[in-house]
């Protein structure tokens, strides 16, 4: 096992130095700038250089008037000391607004994560255990419907009936306006009062995935010899199916479920803009309209250190929970 994830961290790192530099090369062909928007407003002032100088001048201060390969490996060079630079649209370190935007997204993606195992699994389940049921098929429509749904549109459809119709919760925003007033408790209930409309459109989008495979899963597993004999041995229905075929039904899940743990971390940019929660989605899409090219290269190769994380957990987990495997 040592040497399999010896391995596939080798694998990794090549995989994410040219990843790294095709990213490097997409942001140096961004259509926005920063620099040329600065350049932009400075040029308009009374007295000032024009705009090609500017140009110029601040292309030569952010290392910008080099070519692409050099530019990539002097980025490279400080990004493994974990050195990103400053962003340009925040004005401060990259890694210090990482720090203090990655917490809400976290908080979000971990609430959806549990909301989305407790939900779906069981009703997977339950779906396969009474195929052509009528629980089968609610299970599916609601599983399709959640599958077809844009995030954005059930986003609307949200704030349109908890926020401008009943007026429960706030259009947008992690805080409310009187949020300095409360207690410390009562800051903490209004963030997660906040939350409760990204959480549920997040858990509604994904739930549905998660839904149709464990159903498949287990419709596949129970119609399996090793059931079939389970049952001719007498054994209750409970027992085959709770003992016997939700063990093996876990064994893909698992993989799935341990693959997605990175995701974590990566925030939902669709869904933290329309409820502009400060997360790293949110940061992130700022970042991009803005030309913010330090911050938008940090998150693109972090994103892709997740995704590189996140196979490397689900391979693992696969030998883990699976003794058939042979990783060797």
């Amino acid at each position: 096992m040592k040497k399999f994830i010896l391995k596939r961290l080798l694998i990794s790192v090549v995989l994410l130095f040219f990843v790294s530099m095709i990213i490097y090369t997409i942001m140096r062909c961004m259509p926005t700038s920063y620099v040329e928007q600065q350049a932009m407003a400075l040029s308009t002032k009374p007295g000032a250089k024009s705009y090609s100088e500017w140009v110029e001048q601040l292309n030569a201060q952010y290392g910008l008037d080099t070519g692409v390969i050099q530019g990539y490996f002097k980025w490279a060079s400080k990004a493994i000391k974990l050195d990103f630079g400053d962003s340009w649209y925040w004005n401060q370190p990259v890694l210090q607004k990482f720090s203090s935007v990655i917490w809400y997204s976290f908080a979000l993606g971990l609430v959806t994560f549990i909301l989305e195992i407790i939900i779906a699994i069981p009703a997977g389940v339950a779906a396969a255990r009474r195929q052509y049921s009528a629980t089968d098929y609610a299970v599916t429509v609601i599983a399709l419907i959640g599958i077809s749904l844009p995030s954005f549109f059930f986003a609307t459809i949200l704030k349109y009936i908890l926020s401008v119709k009943l007026g429960w919760l706030d259009l947008y925003g992690i805080v409310g306006r009187m949020h300095e007033s409360y207690s410390q408790t009562g800051k903490i209930l209004d963030m997660a009062r906040h939350m409760i409309m990204p959480v549920i459109t997040l858990t509604v989008v994904s739930v549905g995935s998660l839904m149709r495979y464990t159903r498949t899963n287990m419709l596949e597993v129970l119609n399996a010899d090793y059931i079939r004999t389970a049952r001719a041995k007498g054994l209750s229905e409970n027992k085959v199916v709770n003992y016997h075929a939700f063990r093996n039904t876990l064994i893909p899940i698992v993989t799935l479920l341990g693959g997605s743990l990175p995701g974590l971390f990566s925030g939902a940019m669709i869904t933290e803009t329309l409820f502009q929660i400060p997360g790293i989605g949110y940061t992130s899409y700022q970042c991009v309209v803005q030309g913010d090219i330090p911050f938008v290269m940090f998150y693109m190769v972090f994103m892709a250190v997740l995704i590189l994380l996140g196979n490397l957990i689900a391979d693992i987990l696969y030998a883990v929970v699976d003794p058939r495997v042979r990783v060797n």
